[in-house]
């Protein structure tokens, strides 16, 4: 173990390796706390996490982004030893996923350098990787989807040993790995076909086989029964409440997978396909704005800046292709490498395609690391040609690194949302007076999770207004209620919202401005002469 350890650190790339590692933890953790994200999903996720830390255990996780329905809890008990190791502060998640995004830096060196066999590729992707403002951003806070990135990797890692190694354990780790990707995001589906596939092409295509076609069937069931009983495993808990409850998320997942009448919202197959593809290299690598955000008529650096992005997409996936059908030909020992590779981009391309909903960044998560690698394998065989290819290598990883720099969150003033959240919070408790209190935020698109945490710190939690069905006493309406309006001017009287109806015919008792809110305290309307 020593002397393998030696080795290593003996080589150059240990070095180079290592600061990426340090270029990475410096992006990811520099002020955290100032520039994390800390709203109302943020809010929901620490409050679960507070009360499975109190013993109030869960098998459910947070709510997909579209349907209507639950994801596992994976997310939730990892949260948990990183809340409790800072003391109920909610950067610690945020570190938390800073942390797997740091290990997702390195994961890109090695699948580049593995599978292309060549570390001058895993270098070039993974700093690339390291510095890209948009993938640095989903770094620094708190969010399910944001550890896709390294679970997607790990995943088909073990895929690739499993099939290559026939080592039986690791295709249950390959399924145990599925469910816990699950967990954070459907979209961990893709995943599941791009196993399915390479499992079947591992039988077929890198080897010479003896056997008979039925022998070969007999193999793939029995590691497919594999991986379905690692899956089993890792989405344990998430099953678990589906038995107990009648498995109301899975028939949700059913209707919304083939609800009738569905058009796809961002354009045909093509298109979503074309869009797609730009996106991979433009959003990740060329920190291209948001096409629908840009006119590509309106400046010509922007139309410059797109075509060049397209060309290097192009570029990089035909240089791809040229090397995978010339190791498809030989049969050499890289084909199971790039044919892994060439599923784990070609098909999650074609099923992006088919998917007919909003296409969001955060959903490319699933394939983070793919563009970096096939832009660090171009300027890599770029660079191996004659001098004026490395000089085209030279400038346009320049550009790259320059593009990606200038762009970096932490240039711009923080938002410091997670200090600002909790300074209202502690101001809305001041103006109670210690008594009970009703709670209200009138907001155009968040929820008062964030705020609630914080009450909850403090043991001060708001009372909820119950139904009149359920409390025809009116036991749940106190005295009082404090409402924080994120949206400005607010008329927090005769608001239609829950709970400023609910509490009844009120009067504004004081209103103060707090950062960039307003804080409002609601009394029971008395009338001009009582």
């Amino acid at each position: 173990m020593m002397l393998r350890f030696k080795k290593i650190i003996l080589k150059k790339e240990f070095y180079v390796v290592f600061v990426i590692i340090l270029i990475a933890s410096f992006m990811r953790l520099y002020r955290i706390s100032d520039y994390m994200t800390f709203l109302g999903d943020e809010g929901r996720d620490v409050l679960v996490v507070k009360h499975i830390l109190e013993g109030n255990l869960t098998l459910l996780g947070p709510t997909a982004s579209v349907g209507g329905f639950f994801l596992g809890p994976i997310y939730y008990y990892l949260m948990v030893p990183f809340l409790l190791l800072f003391n109920y502060n909610p950067v610690g998640p945020a570190v938390m996923v800073a942390i797997f995004g740091i290990a997702t830096v390195f994961l890109v060196y090695k699948i580049g350098s593995q599978l292309f066999e060549s570390t001058t590729t895993g270098i070039v992707a993974s700093l690339l990787y390291a510095i890209t403002p948009i993938i640095i951003a989903y770094s620094r806070s708190s969010w399910n989807p944001n550890l896709m990135p390294f679970f997607s990797s790990v995943t088909l890692l073990c895929l690739y040993k499993a099939v290559t190694k026939k080592k039986l354990s690791l295709f249950v780790l390959v399924g145990i790995l599925l469910g816990i990707t699950l967990q954070l995001h459907y979209l961990a589906t893709f995943l599941g076909v791009i196993i399915a596939l390479y499992i079947v092409a591992g039988e077929f295509f890198f080897e010479d086989k003896k056997n008979k076609y039925s022998d070969v069937f007999w193999v793939i069931i029995k590691k497919y029964t594999l991986v379905f009983l690692g899956f089993l495993v890792g989405l344990s808990p998430f099953l678990a409440f589906e038995v107990r409850h009648g498995f109301p998320n899975i028939q949700s997942i059913v209707k919304f997978i083939f609800k009738s009448g569905d058009v796809a919202s961002s354009g045909a197959f093509f298109q979503t396909l074309g869009n797609v593809f730009f996106r991979l290299f433009g959003r990740l690598v060329t920190n291209f704005p948001p096409p629908e955000q840009v006119s590509l008529a309106a400046h010509p650096v922007i139309s410059f800046w797109y075509m060049l992005t397209l060309i290097l997409g192009i570029a990089s996936v035909v240089l791809f292709l040229y090397q995978f059908k010339t190791v498809w030909n030989k049969k050499s020992q890289q084909l199971p490498k790039l044919t892994l590779f060439f599923l784990w981009f070609f098909v999650t391309l074609l099923l992006f395609g088919l998917y007919r909903k909003n296409i969001y960044d955060y959903y490319f998560g699933l394939v983070f690391p793919l563009p970096f690698i096939l832009v660090g394998n171009l300027f890599t065989f770029l660079f191996k040609q004659k001098v004026y290819f490395k000089v085209l290598a030279i400038v346009g990883f320049g550009a790259i690194f320059y593009i990606n720099i200038i762009g970096e969150p932490f240039r711009y003033p923080p938002n410091r949302q997670y200090l600002q959240v909790k300074n209202i919070a502690k101001y809305v408790l001041s103006k109670t007076d210690n008594k009970p209190f009703n709670f209200a935020l009138i907001t155009g698109g968040n929820s008062d999770h964030a705020y609630r945490y914080f009450f909850e710190l403090e043991n001060k939690k708001p009372v909820t207004i119950l139904n009149q069905v359920i409390d025809p006493e009116r036991k749940s309406v106190t005295e009082q209620l404090l409402i924080v309006c994120e949206t400005l001017p607010c008329q927090p009287l005769g608001n239609s919202l829950w709970e400023v109806a609910g509490f009844g015919r009120a009067e504004i008792a004081g209103e103060w401005p707090v950062q960039v809110v307003q804080v409002y305290r609601l009394t029971h309307y008395k009338g001009k002469g009582e």
